[in-house]
């Protein structure tokens, strides 16, 4: 037999002061846990986005540097004006030479 001053279920304080944390807590634990991951997904997005924007960036400035290349490269080519051909050189020494 039980005695008035036994609960029926053992534990009885431990029991109950558990079950108020697991009231108490679970919501602000699961908010908790929500705006970790939460903040995860959005510092994921954002560093994806920042990345994509500056390969683009990258992308367009050498697009851009290789297309002004080629333009000038083409401008400052040879000028077609004069026939191309064997040139004469003369090789003369520049300093007194003694033989």
């Amino acid at each position: 037999m039980t005695t008035p001053e036994q609960s029926r279920v053992r534990g009885g304080l431990a029991g109950t002061a558990a079950a108020a944390c697991a009231v108490c807590c679970a919501a602000p634990l699961l908010a908790l846990f929500g705006i970790g991951l939460t903040g995860a997904a959005a510092t994921a997005a954002a560093l994806t986005f920042a990345g994509l924007v500056f390969a683009i960036v990258v992308a367009g400035a050498t697009v851009g540097a290789v297309w002004l290349r080629r333009r000038r490269g083409r401008r400052d080519s040879c000028s077609t004006g004069t026939a191309a051909g064997p040139v004469e050189i003369e090789l003369t020494p520049t300093w007194p030479v003694e033989l």
